[in-house]
């Protein structure tokens, strides 16, 4: 596998590959904040957290790399991310399937969680570029990609069917190569701060 299957460490949280033993804590974790209900946002239900973490395992066996996010003050789980739509051969991955519980929203958890998967990325496995990909109506999603740094590629149209039967239009972002040692530097410049 072109990704490490492995735990990634920061300061305040910790990557852990996502297994069907979490999925009682990411129960929990999706309730504080009920962000499931997002008409726009792909937020599992806690109905639809075992059938979630089946699917993100399953999906691990052809290259991508799903985690658990943990607080590491109280070893808390406090939602997932992952890498999906790996392309080895041309060396990029996409970053998503990222959601918190609304307890850790405006603090160090989604910025350090970014900067360990794109050093990952970018550091470890000399990726050329990789891509954020959000729903067009999602407005804090589409905030936080660009406060780290990605520039809007475009909007792919009538991209995807969601499940209520509406239209999903794509916002497509990427951080390229030659991008990263500004990106990185900001990054490090935000975790300084809290």
């Amino acid at each position: 596998m072109w990704l490490s299957s492995g735990t990634i460490e920061g300061e305040v949280v910790l990557l852990e590959p996502i297994a069907r033993s979490h999925c009682e804590d990411l129960i929990a974790a999706v309730n504080d904040g009920q962000n499931w209900r997002l008409w726009y946002a792909s937020v599992p239900s806690p109905e639809d957290m075992y059938s979630y973490v089946d699917k993100a395992l399953a999906n691990m066996e052809h290259g991508e790399m799903a985690y658990v996010v943990k607080t590491k003050s109280d070893n808390k789980i406090v939602g997932t991310t992952r890498f999906y739509d790996v392309k080895e051969n041309h060396k990029r991955a996409s970053i998503g399937y990222t959601w918190y519980s609304n307890s850790v929203r405006r603090t160090a958890v989604n910025t350090e969680c970014k900067y360990l998967l794109m050093s990952h990325l970018f550091d470890a496995r000399d990726a050329m570029s990789l891509e954020f990909k959000t729903h067009f109506f999602n407005q804090a999603s589409r905030t936080a990609i660009e406060r780290l740094g990605a520039k809007l590629d475009g909007v792919l149209r009538s991209h995807q069917i969601m499940p209520d039967g509406s239209i999903r239009d794509t916002a497509v972002y990427s951080i390229l190569a030659h991008e990263w040692p500004a990106v990185k530097n900001n990054l490090l410049a935000k975790l300084e701060k809290y």
